[in-house]
């Protein structure tokens, strides 16, 4: 996190509120919005101790998938693309530059420059209390006072677009072939042909403020005349000064990575003006920071930098047509069915971008020329700014942007915030070359195993099994595993064609495994620590075909009740992805009889589990279509917790996701649920093997620090995972380090 230090604090003097004249057509707002009453002091100066700078990761990492947005890359690039930035969670997760471009080399605004500019240098000016949206204008501009429409425009209506005043647009044409007041606004002439001058007095009002949407660059050029009269007496009294000192060396933006206004000031009425509603450049980097500080609403890693009031009016709906921010523009009226309503976004010609979507910790900046092309802009029939621009940038921009954020199939945990996993080096594999490892907590405080189509730990077995045992002694980061040879047990058969064990338990000193690839399976046990084992005489043939146990503590104990619970797929077979994950129960001391098994249905109003003696009617535990693979289950004691690790069945390598895939893990107070999302990847930055758990075993005695056995890379694996919970601070554990 960035630390700041205050180098010095000028004299914070109390600015009286300023009565308002309300903006007519605002819709839902009561009274003035103002910032007035409490101003941030002003004259804070900041000087990085250590400067904030982007962390780069997988996008994986931060929730998003690194194939999606490939795929729109490749899109932009040939939609003419010069830069392409994507940060989530405060790291970089996507950055791309045409071959002639780079992170440093500045990128033009183009009316960008209306948010980044002349919005951003706005809410330093209602930050300090200078200026508030429902001022009249004519106040900044006393020239406005006697005409009956100019004198009704206050801040909000030129922010917005809803001024009334007349664009210096006309029929598509180019700027320099735009004639009379039009074309000399463009031409950025001194004074008295200025485009301040112009857009002052020579620019006509089409409609009584605040009646519509009119996109108008003459509206912005007066919004930063209003904000250039509301600080005319201050150290900074014109906007690049004032960005520069207040906004933009505090974030940490190199001077020579932005520059504001064509690079020229005009001098009028005493107002040294710096145009906002396009003629900057900044790099990539420097319009993220921007984004970053409205995502954070005006805090800089704790630092104030502008009020949280200011940047909500600036950056949210104004509450006018339009539903734009004051430059900014929103999704607040969900046209954008697939972004959330919390997206905001600055624009410019050529598609120029910055997207801000807070509620995702997102934000995007794109540059290039403009995204449709030359066809699709030929079956274009606009009627307004919206389908012209914003409603091709999110189709071709926004939205492919938002479809690569994974999407867990459940809500976030309410109690587990998230896991770091140690390091990928840190992660110990033996017994190379088996699979599977399904575990429990034998009372004799061994974890009892079974592996897939290997030859188990070293020394290993001199044949290859399909279904072999071990029992594994010590500690996470310090164990050691022995085979244990069964002629009753072990099954060969490489694949579907050999039994392989999918759940282990133990239970009052008995071990009982559930085998898949037994048509469909089928269950065993065996008294004696695995060397020998005993089948019973039924399979479940209807559904369950990957089953495993919901396992608690040695030799279960701290179970819910006197039941054993058993989850599996909702397919006959291990090899095929379901839609749904379904539930089974016995009491423990029937478990070997068929007739005393039950199945889950649903819960009830009152979130009760309903159960039933007819499999035929058995309901989904847990909904994901497609995905309900292969998992472990097992009981978070400290926490009170039911930790569910799921494979996804999808992989980019042949082998499967032992070496490349993704996997979730879901958390719920009870076994039957509700359910909610702790973790989730589609690519884990290892494999995450075919089936996984946390034994309680390897449980800190708070809940927080677990360890994962996993069968990626073929092997029996194990990494470190910290918690950390919703209701405290982060638990401070260490990652380990290899012994």
């Amino acid at each position: 996190m960035l630390k700041l230090k205050i180098r010095s604090v000028a004299v914070w003097l109390a600015i009286t509120s300023l009565a308002a004249v309300s903006g007519s057509g605002a819709r839902g707002r009561t009274g003035q919005d103002d910032v007035r009453s409490n101003p941030v002091p002003p004259a804070t100066k900041l000087e990085p101790i250590e400067p904030f700078d982007w962390r780069t990761a997988s996008p994986e990492s931060q929730g998003m998938s690194s194939m999606k947005l490939a795929a729109l890359k490749d899109d932009l690039a040939r939609r003419n693309t010069r830069a392409f930035l994507v940060v989530r969670n405060d790291n970089i997760v996507y950055e791309w530059y045409a071959d002639d471009q780079s992170p440093t080399k500045l990128q033009g605004t183009a009316s960008l420059a209306k948010a980044i500019v002349g919005g951003l240098s706005l809410a330093v000016a209602m930050t300090d209390g200078k200026i508030a949206l429902d001022d009249p204008a004519s106040r900044y501009a006393p020239e406005w006072r006697n005409d009956p429409r100019k004198a009704k425009i206050t801040i909000r209506h030129l922010g917005s677009h809803t001024s009334g005043l007349e664009d210096a647009e006309a029929d598509r044409l180019p700027h320099e072939q735009l004639t009379g007041w039009k074309g000399d606004f463009w031409k950025r002439l001194d004074p008295p042909n200025d485009p301040f001058t112009i857009a002052r007095d020579k620019t006509p009002v089409l409609f009584d403020p605040g009646a519509k949407l009119q996109y108008s660059n003459p509206g912005i050029a007066m919004l930063t005349y209003c904000v250039t009269a509301a600080i005319k007496d201050t150290p900074h009294h014109d906007i690049r000064t004032l960005l520069r000192e207040r906004v933009m060396r505090p974030i940490g933006a190199p001077d020579e990575e932005w520059s504001a206004g064509y690079g020229k000031t005009f001098t009028v009425n005493g107002l040294d003006l710096v145009g906002a509603w396009g003629g900057g450049s900044f790099t990539p980097r420097a319009t993220a920071r921007i984004g970053r500080l409205a995502l954070r609403n005006g805090d800089w890693d704790g630092q104030r930098i502008l009020s949280q009031k200011a940047v909500k009016l600036v950056t949210q709906d104004a509450g006018l047509p339009g539903n734009c921010g004051m430059g900014w523009w929103t999704n607040a009226a969900g046209r954008y069915a697939k972004l959330p309503k919390d997206a905001v976004w600055g624009a410019g010609a050529g598609d120029q971008v910055l997207l801000v979507i807070p509620s995702l910790n997102l934000i995007m900046a794109r540059n290039g020329q403009t995204l449709v092309t030359p066809e699709e802009l030929r079956q274009l029939k606009p009627r307004d700014v919206f389908e012209e621009f914003h409603d091709p940038r999110s189709r071709i921009l926004f939205e492919p942007l938002v479809e690569a954020i994974i999407k867990p199939p459940y809500p976030p945990s309410p109690v587990i915030k998230g896991i770091s996993w140690a390091p990928r080096e840190t992660i110990i594999q033996k017994a190379r070359g088996s699979d599977n490892w399904p575990l429990t907590w034998g009372e004799d405080d061994n974890l009892y195993a079974a592996y897939g189509d290997g030859n188990g730990f070293e020394p290993f077995t001199p044949e290859k099994l399909s279904m072999g045992f071990a029992k594994i002694g010590g500690a996470p980061n310090n164990f050691s595993g022995v085979n244990i040879r069964t002629a009753t047990g072990e099954t060969k058969g490489d694949g579907e064609a050999g039994k392989k064990a999918s759940g282990m338990l133990m239970v009052d000193g008995a071990l009982y495994l559930w085998a898949r690839n037994a048509g469909n399976s089928q269950l065993a046990w065996s008294t004696d620590h695995g060397r020998t084992w005993t089948w019973s005489d039924w399979k479940f043939t209807t559904s369950f075909g990957s089953p495993t146990f919901l396992n608690f503590g040695k030799n279960y104990a701290g179970a819910r009740d006197g039941y054993v619970y058993v989850y599996s797929s909702d397919a006959d077979s291990a090899y095929v992805a379901a839609d749904r994950f379904v539930l089974a129960r016995a009491p423990k001391s029937r478990l070997k009889e068929r007739a005393a098994y039950e199945f889950f249905v649903k819960q009830d109003a009152k979130n009760n589990p309903v159960w039933t003696k007819d499999i035929g009617k058995r309901g989904a535990v847990f909904t994901h279509p497609g995905n309900c693979y292969r998992s472990g289950v097992s009981y978070n004691a400290a926490l009170k917790r039911y930790l569910w690790s799921q494979t996804l069945p999808k992989s980019k390598d042949s082998r499967g996701p032992r070496f490349q895939g993704g996997f979730g893990v879901y958390d719920a107070p009870e076994p039957w649920g509700p359910w909610t999302t702790v973790y989730f990847t589609e690519e884990w930055d290892v494999g995450p093997g075919e089936t996984s758990s946390f034994p309680q075993k390897w449980m800190s005695a708070d809940g927080c620090v677990l360890h994962l056995v996993f069968s990626g890379a073929d092997c029996f694996s194990v990494r470190q995972a910290n918690l950390t919970l919703s209701t405290a601070e982060k638990v401070a554990h260490p990652i380990r380090e290899r012994d």
